[in-house]
């Protein structure tokens, strides 16, 4: 591992120092620090030194180093998985532990010195692929992390969805939308949807109707294998979304197919050595003091 990606979260000044800090860190162990192009001005780099744009950033390193929350995080998978490269990515907090940025502060040169030794445990993520079909054709082609949700506008009524799973109808949702999420989405829009958690290494997909107007209609967890198709059925001034990992998106029209299935490649997370996937649950969701919890 010879090239380390840098990106923090837009406008974190908090990360200058640490940034500057750590490009020396990894220079001084034989490691080149490529720096995102924002980031690079956030951390105050002298002029003329190469940096590299979000998008093209996964191309140019073997590790990207992400500082800042969840959102930033996810922005960087997706687009190591739009590069169809096989990246590893780590992720430090600057607030209070995500889900996803699980590194501390503190933890950081541990955690990386542990990459750079070959020494740290790498955690395999499932992605979803989602393509869009418009008037026959393909329209639109997007991989994600966390969940690719179909939901109607604020002042919209109720919408309906045709579901398929492989080949057989699976049923008809009328609801405020649809999410299609990954285990590791499960703790993200699907858990405040009512759906349940997923551990990250149970190998499904979950999908959950937001608000559905028949109570027949509930979550379901089908095997990450199936192809998920889901068509709106829509009349005059229905206004339908769909969104990809809450960052990207755009209007459905009559007719559209949109297709989900497990993308070819996982994301590959480097874990804290530090706390594990229960921890941070309890954490995060305040599951009770560690105090009360039996010896094993």
């Amino acid at each position: 591992m010879t090239r380390v990606g840098l990106v923090a979260k837009r406008r974190l000044d908090a990360a200058a120092g640490v940034l500057a800090e750590l490009a020396g860190w990894l220079e001084a162990r034989d490691v080149r620090a490529i720096f995102e192009t924002e980031t690079a001005a956030l951390a105050g780099l002298p002029p003329g030194r190469p940096t590299s744009s979000r998008d093209e950033l996964p191309r140019h390193c073997d590790l990207v180093v992400v500082l800042g929350g969840d959102g930033t995080f996810i922005g960087m998978a997706d687009r190591i998985a739009r590069a169809d490269v096989d990246v590893p990515i780590l992720g430090v907090n600057f607030g209070s532990l995500g889900f996803l940025t699980e590194i501390a502060l503190p933890e950081l040169y541990g955690a990386l010195d542990a990459v750079l030794t070959g020494k740290s445990e790498i955690e395999m993520r499932t992605m979803l692929r989602a393509r869009t079909v418009r008037d026959g054709s393909p329209f639109d082609d997007h991989i994600v992390l966390n969940d690719i949700v179909i939901t109607k506008a604020a002042l919209s009524r109720i919408i309906e969805m045709s579901v398929s799973v492989g080949p057989d109808p699976m049923t008809q949702v009328r609801a405020d939308g649809l999410i299609i999420a990954t285990p590791t989405g499960s703790t993200a829009y699907n858990l405040a949807a009512g759906g349940p958690i997923v551990h990250p290494a149970v190998d499904a997909l979950l999908l959950t109707p937001i608000a559905p107007h028949t109570l027949t209609n509930r979550p379901i967890v089908i095997p990450a294998s199936a192809e998920v198709r889901v068509r709106p059925v829509m009349s005059t001034n229905d206004e339908v979304y769909v969104t990809f990992d809450g960052q990207s998106g755009f209007p459905l029209d009559e007719g559209d197919v949109v297709t989900v299935t497990r993308a070819p490649r996982p994301l590959r997370i480097v874990k804290s050595a530090e706390r594990t996937y229960f921890e941070l649950l309890r954490s995060k969701l305040k599951w009770g003091s560690e105090s009360l919890m039996p010896n094993p």
